[in-house]
């Protein structure tokens, strides 16, 4: 077909949009036209389950002046973001607003995270208390203690927090001194973002380590090589030519100093005797997990009871048993994850009540946003409807930004997105 591009583009733009019909349930987001620069809106009758615009930006008044331009709109659903609830107080105030559970339950495990990160010490303690080796029979399993890392490593850690720290304090002075955020960040160097996360904690917030932390190419063989080991096959070179012809494609040093742990973990459990026979070494058990920082000690808490597996129900219980305010955090949490899960918006208010009265910090703020948006948080846990479709439609959205290779303007990409559906 013989046409320039231009051609077909200005066919395009001057396609006729499907009719709009103003949905009675609208479901509200918003999605990157630019990550971390650039932002719009989308719209999604939730009803049909089909995208009704693209909006340019995700202030208020944009919002509010389509909902002005299309009336009818019973009820919204949305996440918590204020410029959204502004915006649909000003367009629609005749409108019911839903807050999207999943998002309450994100700002609940953002506050559990914070709570972690102040008491980092107590989950170092679990964490380790869980990973050490236990002295053990002949006949039973025995684990492998986690690398160390050296004197200099620790050194220069220990000297990096006390910087952090020194920064911390100085944040805070200023902050007491009446400094804003802005002016702090400018006046020590730091970004905002750092600022805004140390005004966040009332104690010093410790580093939160790695999200990769406890992983290795090793992980997806170790159950091959657990078995080979306790089999009495403890060549290190035979074993690295067999994982090696299997497909495992990290280093002999990386294997090497895993079985140099197994190797310690058994000299250390078996009984030491005076007699010429030795005796038969423990087995070795290396249990798949993930190491218990703040965000996954936060997502644990949230997990459903009946869904939890033991180990990560054991570590809930010691980390409740070594610090009360942990234990009172993971409570609040359990108790407001339980009554959205349960549709229960009645025990709302004493859980409010028991939040702004208690020792946590980050709970206190946490239930003081939920009560300047109490009627949609009642609504969220009464009514159907949530922004789950709408995550559907931005994830399509993605992958015609990528069709299009990220050169269409807002004109050409909104038309794709709502003919296509």
């Amino acid at each position: 077909m013989p046409a320039a591009r231009n051609t077909l583009l200005r066919l395009v733009r001057a396609a006729p949009l499907p009719p709009q019909v103003t949905p009675a349930v609208l479901g509200v987001d918003d999605w990157a036209l630019r990550k971390r620069h650039s932002y719009g809106t989308v719209l999604v009758d939730l009803e049909r389950r089909r995208p009704v615009a693209l909006l340019p930006d995700r202030e208020a008044e944009t919002l509010a002046r389509w909902l002005r331009d299309h009336p009818g709109v019973a009820i919204v659903a949305r996440d918590r973001a204020g410029a959204y609830a502004d915006g649909i107080r000003r367009g629609a105030p005749e409108a019911a607003q839903v807050a999207d559970r999943f998002h309450l339950l994100q700002n609940l495990a953002e506050a559990l995270e914070t709570t972690f990160t102040a008491h980092a010490a107590s989950l170092r303690a679990v964490e380790r208390a869980g990973r050490r080796p236990r002295p053990a029979a002949r006949d039973t399993a025995v684990r492998p203690a986690r690398p160390r890392q050296d004197a200099a490593a620790r050194a220069k850690a220990a000297e990096r927090r006390q910087r952090r720290l020194a920064r911390y304090r100085q944040v805070w002075r200023l902050h007491r001194e009446g400094w804003a955020g802005h002016a702090i960040a400018r006046h020590l160097g730091l970004g905002r973002s750092t600022v805004v996360r140390y005004l966040r904690h009332e104690t010093f917030p410790e580093r939160k380590g790695r999200g990769d932390a406890g992983r290795s190419l090793l992980d997806p063989w170790k159950p091959l090589l657990l078995e080979r080991w306790n089999a009495g096959r403890r060549d290190s070179r035979r074993l690295f030519r067999e994982l090696q012809a299997g497909g495992y494609r990290g280093s002999y040093a990386t294997l090497a100093r895993y079985t140099q742990r197994l190797r310690q973990a058994q000299e250390g459990a078996a009984p030491r005797r005076p007699s010429r026979k030795r005796p038969p070494l423990p087995p070795v058990v290396d249990p798949p997990g993930r190491p218990l920082t703040p965000r996954t000690a936060a997502w644990l808490a949230l997990r459903r009871p009946e869904r939890r597996d033991p180990d990560g129900a054991e570590r809930l219980a010691r980390l409740g048993e070594r610090d009360p305010e942990l234990a009172e955090a993971v409570g609040l949490a359990e108790e407001f994850a339980g009554l959205l899960r349960a549709r229960e918006p009645g025990r709302l208010d004493p859980w409010l009540a028991r939040a702004r009265d208690g020792p946590l910090p980050a709970f206190r703020g946490f239930a003081a946003r939920l009560a300047t948006d109490e009627a949609a948080v009642r609504a969220a846990a009464t009514s159907p409807w949530s922004t789950g479709p709408v995550e559907g439609q931005i994830n399509r959205l993605k992958t015609l930004k990528r069709q299009m290779y990220g050169r269409a303007k807002l004109d050409l990409l909104g038309r794709r997105f709502l003919l296509a559906a």
